[in-house]
């Protein structure tokens, strides 16, 4: 390794979590400050926790509700969907011409 140009590593960085608890690690940030750790996160203390800030799993309950009951119909087709659906292969007067 080359001197002098790697950050100074602290094998006593102070890492506070906002649930309060505190401990130590090796890293080059003497002090950090984080939300969730392994004390308070729902997979390593077994509690099932739901963050739902927007109410999306709840708008996506309602769209699925919706769905259920228009399996047998038929899909909406756009304006251009009908059209190509509607124009067949358009012919081409020189193949006519060609025949004759």
């Amino acid at each position: 390794m080359k001197k002098d140009i790697h950050p100074k590593y602290n094998t006593k960085a102070t890492v506070s979590c906002a649930c309060g608890a505190k401990f130590d690690v090796g890293s080059t940030i003497d002090k950090m400050e984080i939300e969730i750790c392994s004390r308070c996160h729902p997979f390593y203390t077994g509690q099932k926790k739901l963050v739902d800030t927007a109410g999306r799993v709840q708008k996506f309950k309602n769209r699925l509700e919706k769905t259920k009951g228009i399996k047998n119909k038929k899909p909406v087709l756009s304006k251009i969907e009908k059209r190509k659906k509607t124009n067949k292969k358009a012919k081409n007067p020189l193949d006519s011409e060609k025949k004759k």
